[in-house]
């Protein structure tokens, strides 16, 4: 048996651990001594490792040996770590190559959540960029496919509704960030049968709270969140600060493990995808997997402490 296998067949062993926190969801033992916070999908009850992994800029970097090789590090430290989501997109440049290098390398095929997307305006282009990002990572299957910030939407949406009918891809999506068109973003939530979203959400830009983040509960989506450090500058703020004195009592270790678990112990939140390019800080962001989800009256301490630096 696989350890993704295996890791999905103890997921479900332990559904009846009970819940943690006011609301939450429950966390899942894997193997040995680790306690690995998951998730549903919603839809499917396929259970996921809360903290993913994204790609944008850190996984560009062209055909640089070195850093190809030194990537693969950091993807494997992830995977060891027991993440399997990993995210990228056509417009990260050679994102999509590097890591099927990465993958290729480690001989991994088997054991992630390969979630990629189509970003472009013409429809023939969007059909291709499917085809070819099954050659870049190097897979015959691919978990996820999504429309990247809502481009050309209604076309590729339909492209890939029907991908999924055929077996060829597993879940479709939508993404946005930046807090870019979240009027149209709803409005294909309400009128489409997704089963993804992607959206940008930390303790700095928390405007999906109102609207979005209730409709994806409301319509069993699964959420995944991008950009959880705010691109780094939310990091960057609270980095040189002292970690709060109950973040022991929270089981967090450093300010990573606290801003990752702030976001997926939000009920509606699936994963997050922090993008790293060093080993080091995956390593802190994996932590965010161990232990357990943040009470409601935890959550807002974080905010409170983070909102009184």
């Amino acid at each position: 048996m696989d350890r993704r296998r295996f890791l999905h067949q103890s997921l479900n062993f332990s559904m009846g651990l009970g819940a943690v926190g006011i609301g939450l969801p429950y966390y899942d033992v894997f193997a040995g001594k680790d306690k690995l916070l998951s998730k549903a999908i919603p839809k499917s009850g396929e259970r996921l490792p809360v903290i993913g992994m994204g790609t944008w800029i850190t996984f560009n970097v062209g055909a640089i040996q070195s850093l190809r090789d030194q990537r693969t590090q950091v993807l494997k430290k992830f995977l060891t770590a027991g993440g399997t989501v990993i995210d990228s997109s056509p417009m990260y440049g050679s994102a999509e190559e590097v890591l099927g290098y990465a993958i290729n390398k480690l001989g991994v095929q088997n054991k992630i959540f390969a979630a990629t997307k189509v970003w472009t305006s013409s429809g023939s282009e969007g059909r291709q960029q499917v085809e070819d990002s099954f050659k870049l990572w190097g897979l015959n299957k691919m978990e996820l496919q999504q429309v990247h910030n809502l481009v050309n939407w209604r076309e590729h949406l339909d492209y890939l509704l029907d991908l999924k009918k055929k077996k060829q891809i597993r879940y479709v999506g939508i993404t946005t960030s930046h807090g870019r068109r979240h009027r149209d973003f709803e409005s294909v939530m309400k009128s489409h049968d997704i089963d993804f979203v992607q959206l940008t959400y930390n303790i700095d830009n928390r405007v999906v709270e109102s609207r979005l983040l209730p409709l994806a509960k409301e319509k069993k989506i699964a959420v995944i969140v991008n950009r959880p450090f705010g691109g780094g500058t939310v990091i960057d703020r609270v980095k040189a600060k002292p970690l709060p004195p109950w973040s022991r009592d929270m089981g967090c270790k450093n300010w990573a493990d606290i801003l990752l678990k702030y976001i997926v112990s939000h009920p509606a939140v699936t994963v997050a995808i922090p993008a790293t390019s060093k080993v080091e800080h995956m390593t802190e962001n994996m932590q965010a997997l161990q232990g357990r989800f943040l009470t409601t009256k935890e959550r807002k301490q974080v905010e409170a402490y983070v909102a009184a630096m």
